[in-house]
C-alpha cells in the first residue's frame, strides 16, 4: 500500500511539474544565427519590428520575383517556423520560395535568435500579429498577396492567424507537418501524462480550421515520427474547399527535403491555383 502511496505522488508531482513547465518542454529556442540568406546567394534585408504587444522581434524579407508583370512577385508568403532553432535554419526553404518566384517574410519568435522576450503561445500570436502589420502596413504588401505558411508548430500558428478573419485575411494557408493540436500529438508521445489537462487547448489547430476560409493546402508525411501523418489527413478533411493534399516523403525535419521536387511542384500548383495563373 505504501508503494502504491508513493507511486501516486511521484505521479502527481510529474503532471504538477509537466504543468508549470509547459513551456519549457515545448519551446527550443536557438539564439545564435549560423547563416544568412547570403549563403544561397539570396537577396535580403534584415528586419526589426515589434510585436502587437511591443516586443522587438527580428526577421528577412526575401524578395522574390517572376511571377508577376515585369517579373514582380505576385505573392509573399508569411513564414511561420518550428518550436525549435531559428529562422537561420529555414535557408533551404527561403531558396525554394525565391526560386518559385514568390517573397517571403521569415520571422523569429520571442526568445529566439535576435527576437527578444520568452516564448509562450500567446506570444507567439502576438508575434505574427506583429509580423503581419508590419508586412501590410510597413512593406505595404496587400493581404490578398500574402499567403501564411506554417510548418510543424509553425503551422498552429499559422492557423491562429488565418482563423482571425477581423484582423487577417490572407490569400491562402499551407500547413506542413502540423498537428491537430498540442494535446492531440503529446498524447502520441507522452500516453501516460493527461496532456488535455496539462496544455487545456493550447494549439489547437483543428478547431480554427472551421473557421478559415481561405485556399488551404496540407503537407503531411506517414513516416513523420513528430507528428503522426493522420494529423495530416484529419486536417485536410477539416478544411473548408478549395483545399489540396500534398504528401510528403521522409521524418518530420527533413521531409520536404526528401519529398524533393514533388514537394516544390505542389508548392507551385498551389500558388498558381491560388493566384489564379
Amino acid at each position: 500500500m505504501r508503494f502504491v502511496l508513493y507511486l501516486v505522488a511521484g505521479y502527481a508531482v510529474l503532471v504538477t511539474i509537466a504543468f508549470f513547465f509547459a513551456d519549457k518542454l515545448l519551446f527550443f529556442p536557438h539564439r545564435e544565427l549560423w547563416a544568412t540568406p547570403s549563403e544561397r546567394g539570396l537577396p535580403w534585408e534584415d528586419v526589426r519590428f515589434e510585436a502587437a504587444d511591443g516586443t522587438p522581434l527580428h526577421g528577412w524579407y526575401v524578395p522574390g520575383a517572376g511571377r508577376g508583370p515585369g517579373g514582380a512577385a505576385k505573392a509573399t508568403v508569411l513564414f511561420c517556423h518550428g518550436n525549435a532553432g531559428n529562422i537561420s535554419h529555414r535557408i533551404d526553404s527561403l531558396a525554394i520560395f525565391h526560386r518559385l518566384g514568390v517573397s517571403t517574410f521569415i520571422f523569429d519568435y520571442r526568445g529566439y535568435g535576435e527576437s527578444e522576450g520568452t516564448p509562450s503561445e500567446q506570444g507567439v500570436y502576438s508575434d505574427v500579429e506583429g509580423a503581419w502589420s508590419w508586412l501590410t502596413k510597413e512593406r505595404g504588401v496587400p493581404p490578398e498577396q500574402i499567403i501564411l505558411f506554417g510548418r510543424s508548430l509553425g503551422g498552429a500558428v499559422a492557423a491562429y492567424a488565418a482563423s482571425r478573419g477581423e484582423k487577417f485575411s490572407p490569400r491562402g494557408l499551407i500547413l506542413e507537418s502540423t498537428f491537430t493540436s498540442l494535446a492531440s500529438v503529446g498524447q502520441s508521445h507522452y500516453f501516460f501524462l493527461p496532456m488535455k489537462l496539462i496544455v487545456g487547448n493550447a494549439f489547437d489547430t483543428l478547431s480554427r480550421l472551421e473557421r478559415i476560409d481561405c485556399p488551404v493546402l496540407v503537407a503531411s508525411s506517414p513516416e513523420d515520427e513528430v507528428v503522426p501523418g493522420r494529423h495530416g489527413r484529419i486536417l485536410f478533411e477539416a478544411a473548408r474547399e478549395p483545399k489540396w493534399f500534398l504528401p510528403l516523403k521522409g521524418d518530420h525535419n527533413l521531409g520536404y527535403m526528401t519529398t524533393g521536387r514533388a514537394y516544390v511542384d505542389g508548392l507551385d500548383a498551389f500558388f498558381r491555383n491560388v493566384l489564379g495563373e
